[in-house]
This record gives structure tokens, sequence and C-alpha cells, in this order.
């Protein structure tokens, strides 16, 4: 039996709607009423911010010189403002800029010199006294882990409750959204960690 062309344009339509409407991604349909979204107070979205346009001619290679008297131990530069974390190594040869997650506020940030005095692979983390009055929501302690804000590893400084750590909270990096240490990826401060000695100095500007 021969098929009118009628039917056969009708069918192709059909399967034409068909197609598309299986192409239509998961996020298009309709969420359910009443299910709120996760929402962790340790790592809460970062604010939205203006376009950084310095930081596209500010995040490039530095020479230490104009920082540092010598590489003794090595020496790490933060620069707050392109927010970039610089490492050079004891002889020199070894040369790395990380991308960094910066403090949140000019009263939250400090700078000038300072030194790497311990190193922590799995760090545990507690909220210092201002957080706690800033966050009483906060837990008191929360240990190693995917949950630590310190991320894989961190490198503590001479200044009191200020370090160099990771994050498990990708967004955070490149932003201002730090209570006053300086974050890098997992990846990047374990490549840090490895390089950076008890001693190394560390100048903040």
């Amino acid at each position: 039996m021969t098929q009118s062309p009628l039917g056969s344009l009708k069918r192709r339509q059909f399967l034409a709607s068909a197609a598309a409407f299986a192409a239509t991604p998961a996020m298009a349909q309709p969420l359910e009423p009443n299910v709120e979204p996760a929402f962790d107070p340790l790592r809460p979205p970062p604010e939205p911010e203006p376009p950084v346009a310095r930081n596209i001619s500010a995040f490039r290679a530095k020479d230490w010189r104009p920082y540092f008297d010598s590489l003794r131990k090595g020496a790490i530069l933060v620069d707050i403002d392109s927010r970039a974390l610089h490492y050079w190594s004891s002889d020199g040869e070894t040369y790395k800029l990380f991308p960094s997650s910066v403090p949140l506020s000019d009263d939250l940030t400090r700078r000038g010199r300072t030194q790497i005095i311990r190193k922590v692979e799995g760090p545990s983390w507690a909220p210092t006294p201002n957080m706690r009055k800033r966050n009483p929501e906060w837990p008191p302690y929360i240990p190693p882990g995917p949950d630590n804000p310190l991320g894989t590893h961190a490198l503590y400084l001479s200044w009191k409750y200020y370090r160099i750590h990771g994050t498990h909270d990708t967004r955070k990096i490149g932003r201002r959204s730090s209570n006053g240490c300086i974050g890098l990826y997992n990846e990047h401060i374990s490549e840090l960690f490895a390089m950076a000695k008890v001693g190394t100095q560390v100048l903040l500007i």
C-alpha cells in the first residue's frame, strides 16, 4: 500500500519534534517546589565583583630583586592587587606564578615581611576568636579532609593566624574571598609545599 505524501510529512514533523524535546537540557525542566539549594556557611558563594581589568596586565612574571636582598631559603611574593603569588627557589633556577585568593577587605589585609615557620600536609582548622564573633554559626574545629577550609596543605607564617593554604572551593581563587589568608588551588599549594622550606621569606604587597 502506497503511503500518502501528507502522512509522510506529518510523521517527519512528529519525529523532529520528539528529537528536539529529548535534546532539551535537564536544567530547562522546572525545579521541584520548596527545594532549597544546599548552603555551606564555610563556603558561601563569593560576592559578585566588577571585572578587574588590572588583573590582566598585572598577572605577569616579576623579578625578585626589587623585593628581596637575596634568595636565601627561597622567596615568596604575594601581590594582593593582582591576586597572584610568585615563588623563587634559593638557587634562582625555579620560578613559579600562581593565581590566588586574597582577603575580603582592607581591614583583613596584612602587608609586609614574614616567613614560613611550619608546613602541614592535611591541616586541621579552627576559626580565630574574631572569626567566631563574626560567624557564630561556624564550628569550633574541622579536622583534615574535604570539608577543611585549608585544603590539602598549609604553610604557616610567623604572623599569628596567617597562612598560605589550599582550598577545596575553587570559586575563591582570583577573588577577594578570605579572612586574611592567601589561598591557592590544591594542586598549586601541593607544588609550592614541595618547594618552599621552613624559613622561606615571604613578602605581601
